[in-house]
C-alpha cells in the first residue's frame, strides 16, 4: 500500500495543508502541485458535493500532496465513503466528547479496531491492492477542537485509540470561549486554549493542527509548536490575490481585510 507519509512527517518538520472550499478538480490539481504536503477537500464549509469531491480526489492523486477530506459531520456513511472515494485521512469537526471521538475512529478502522464497511473502491486504485491489509496503520484521523466541552475534554480524546491528533477550528473556538468568532483570537482565553492544546498533544505524541489565515499566520503557529497547519484556504487566498492586483493596477494602496478562517 502507498504510505501516508504525514503519519511521520510530523515528527521530522511540520505539515503544510492546503485547503479547498471551491468545487473544482482543476483547482485541487493547481493547488496539489504548489509544494503542500497535503490538501484538504472540504465537505463542511466548502461548496462541495460527493460528485465534485470524487474529481478532486482525484485529480490531487496525480499530485504529490496526500489527500485528505474534511467531513460535514460525525456521520460514519459519510466518512467511510470519502476514504472509500481515496481520502487517506479525515478531518472530522465538533468532537466534544470521548465517545464522539471513538465514534469518529471507529468509522476509519477496518475490523476489529473499528467498523469501517467493506468497499474500498477508489482506496484500492490510490492506495494499491494490498489497501485492505494495511488501511488501519496509513489512514490519519484528526478531530476537531471547536467547543469549550471538547477543550474540557482535551485529554480524554487525545487519549483514543487510533486519533492521530487534533485540529483546532480557531472561529469557533474563538465563538464559543469569547463570543466572538476570529481565528487569530488574542483573548486570553483562547491564547491559554491554544497553548493547552499544543502542551497536552506534545505530552501525547500526538498532531496539533490549526487552521490559519495566511503563510506568516502559518508559521507563528508552528513558532508556537503546531505540526499541521493550513495557510489559508483557495477563497481566502484568491480574493485577497485579486484584491493586491486591482489594488496595484490603480496604483492605490494595498487593501487589508480583517482575519476571518474556519
Amino acid at each position: 500500500m502507498r504510505k501516508n507519509k504525514l503519519r511521520a512527517e510530523h515528527n521530522n518538520a511540520a505539515i503544510i495543508n492546503g485547503w479547498l472550499a471551491i468545487p473544482s478538480s482543476y483547482s485541487a490539481e493547481i493547488l496539489g502541485h504548489q509544494g503542500y504536503d497535503a490538501v484538504t477537500v472540504d465537505l463542511q464549509h466548502g461548496m462541495i458535493d460527493f460528485a465534485s469531491a470524487l474529481s478532486m480526489l482525484q485529480a490531487l492523486s496525480a499530485t504529490p500532496a496526500v489527500p485528505l477530506v474534511r467531513v460535514a459531520d460525525n456521520d460514519p456513511a459519510q466518512i467511510m465513503r470519502m476514504l472509500d472515494a481515496g481520502a487517506y485521512g479525515i478531518i472530522c469537526p465538533m468532537i466534544s466528547t470521548p465517545e464522539e471521538a471513538r465514534r469518529f475512529v471507529a468509522a476509519c478502522r477496518y475490523p476489529p479496531l473499528g467498523n469501517r464497511s467493506f468497499g474500498p473502491a477508489r482506496g484500492l486504485l490510490y492506495g494499491g491492492a494490498d489497501y485492505p491489509q494495511h488501511a488501519n496503520d496509513e489512514i490519519l484521523t484528526l478531530a476537531m477542537i471547536e467547543t469549550r466541552e471538547g477543550l474540557a475534554n482535551l485529554d480524554a480524546i487525545l487519549a483514543t485509540e487510533g486519533l492521530d491528533g487534533v485540529f483546532i477550528g480557531p472561529n469557533d473556538l474563538s465563538l464559543t470561549l469569547t463570543g466572538s468568532a476570529s481565528a487569530e483570537s488574542r483573548h486570553p482565553e483562547m491564547l491559554a486554549a491554544v497553548e493547552r492544546v499544543v502542551s497536552q498533544c506534545r505530552q501525547r505524541q500526538k498532531i496539533a493542527g490549526i487552521f490559519c489565515t495566511s503563510g506568516e499566520a502559518a508559521a507563528r503557529r508552528i513558532s508556537e509548536g503546531f505540526q499541521f497547519v493550513t495557510p489559508a484556504n483557495d477563497v481566502m487566498q484568491l480574493g485577497r490575490a485579486s484584491r493586491e492586483a486591482v489594488a496595484q493596477a490603480r496604483g492605490n494602496a494595498i487593501p487589508t481585510t480583517g482575519a476571518s478562517g474556519y
